[in-house]
């Protein structure tokens, strides 16, 4: 390194500090938001067992509201998981409180299997009557709480994003309880799959509900018949945002259900990633589907779960991805066929 790259370097580097010295929480006065509330009416706990005030005492707690399905908190996890790895021998506690948002998310094996599929390995506990959603008075997925070491909730972050404060946040807290040996520099993480950030600039496409409760844009002749089965068609033609489905349905409150094979269901969309929450009718009942990108496979942009000619498998409720696409993104038209009848749709989101 040649002496004038030397001293660009050092002065990188101290703008760079004089940046985050400006920036980072040490410098700001965080409020006092209310005590935390005891972690209490929990159906069960996963990776620890039940922690009590008490045992939380002195400690930074980060307590973070998800539900296994929602991509916001999905596309967060990377950077909870790395900050509950990195923080952990200077006294930070990463709580997971998983509230269900669908009637499947209640069931213990099935938010079992995820906290093991999506490596999610700090203490979770399992909120299914949304006694400890209520006693924090929270309203989002996902939603961050951070604890200091007096018990006392000094900041939070509801949806995505500010990781970079999070973070600091996290540091300021950790210092302030005497921690040593808190490294100043912010993780990096390798987001993948459904992991990864969004395409902000592209994304044109909000999550859409199928269940009749909270859906818009539905766009099959004569609307939904509630709660009866009933044979859908398509129309020729869809705007942007809107759904429609072909073949023998049952439109519920919750979710959309397939009464006989070949079933289809079509969005307008525009985005770099579509997502689909689905469940097969039992659990070891598998459902085969067929994707198409304005009526043909996929090919480079089929998304996790699907092949490049657009096939896959339905084998458990969860979210999957079933388009991300390379390159530019325009306005496009997806279709899922099912070929094997008992399939529910439950929501549509994108990336």
């Amino acid at each position: 390194m040649d002496q004038e790259t030397g001293e660009w370097t050092q002065f990188l580097t101290r703008a760079n500090r004089l940046f985050r010295a400006r920036m980072h929480p040490a410098g700001v006065q965080l409020p006092v938001e209310g005590r935390m509330p005891p972690l209490e009416g929990a159906t069960a706990w996963l990776n620890s067992p039940p922690l009590t005030a008490a045992e939380l005492g002195g400690k930074v707690v980060l307590v973070q509201f998800w539900t296994y399905t929602c991509i916001n908190w999905l596309r967060t996890l990377a950077f909870v998981r790395a900050w509950a790895d990195k923080y952990k021998d200077q006294g930070l506690v990463v709580v997971g409180v998983h509230t269900p948002e669908f009637d499947f998310e209640h069931d213990l094996d099935n938010v079992r299997r995820a906290v093991k599929d999506l490596r999610v390995d700090y203490p979770v506990v399992v909120d299914n009557d949304y006694a400890i959603w209520s006693a924090f008075d929270n309203h989002y997925w996902p939603a961050l709480y951070f604890v200091d070491a007096q018990g006392q909730i000094r900041h939070h972050r509801f949806g995505e994003g500010d990781d970079e404060q999070s973070e600091m946040v996290i540091q300021r807290l950790l210092l302030d309880a005497g921690a040593e040996g808190v490294d100043e520099d912010l993780v990096s993480v390798d987001a993948r799959g459904v992991e990864a950030a969004a395409d902000w600039d592209s994304l044109w496409s909000p999550e859409n509900y199928l269940g009749y409760e909270r859906s818009e844009g539905f766009a099959s002749p004569d609307g939904a018949v509630l709660d009866t089965p009933h044979g859908y068609a398509a129309p020729a033609r869809l705007r942007l945002n809107q759904w429609a489905l072909s073949g023998d349905w049952t439109v519920k409150p919750g979710a959309t259900v397939l009464n006989q094979a070949e079933g289809r269901l079509a969005y307008r969309f525009h985005a770099r990633d579509l997502h689909l929450v689905m469940a097969p009718p039992t659990r070891g009942t598998p459902v085969r589907f067929r994707v198409l990108l304005d009526g043909q496979p996929p090919g480079t942009a089929h998304g996790a779960d699907v092949d490049d000619q657009g096939n896959g498998t339905l084998t458990e409720p969860r979210l999957y991805q079933l388009l991300r696409q390379p390159g530019s993104v325009a306005e496009r038209t997806f279709e899922i066929i099912f070929l094997d009848k008992g399939a529910q749709a439950y929501a549509f989101t994108f990336g």
